[in-house]
């Protein structure tokens, strides 16, 4: 029962990673600032890093311990923790750099003044 539950719950917090992964990719597409784009892309790879780690979870629950499973679930757990990894290292450059450029000062190459 409670299982059945978690299994489902999971595959809810799987579908709300995929709609926003893809909304924050159409953003980034429909964007034209180079900051902007740079931090809906990095919140695109920590939905997708998000999914990727739900999935491995909800095979875990699916599927019994076969050897093929648990290597395809490795998988897509280190994939996904990289994916979360990179997306928060990226949006922190970018929300730094979008931070500076609202400031004015114009410069974007890290040095500071």
């Amino acid at each position: 029962m409670f299982i059945d539950v978690l299994k489902y719950a999971l595959i809810a917090i799987f579908a709300v990673a995929m709609v926003f992964a893809a909304l924050n990719s159409i953003r980034s597409h429909r964007s034209s600032d180079a900051a902007s784009v740079g931090l809906y892309r990095s919140w695109t790879n920590i939905w997708m890093g998000g999914m990727l780690v739900v999935l491995a979870l909800i095979l875990m629950f699916v599927f019994t311990g076969s050897t093929l499973s648990v290597v395809v679930e490795a998988l897509f757990l280190i994939m996904g923790a990289y994916n979360v990894f990179a997306g928060i290292r990226n949006r922190s450059y970018y929300a730094r750099l979008q931070q500076r450029s609202s400031n004015g000062s114009g410069k974007t190459s890290g040095q500071s003044a």
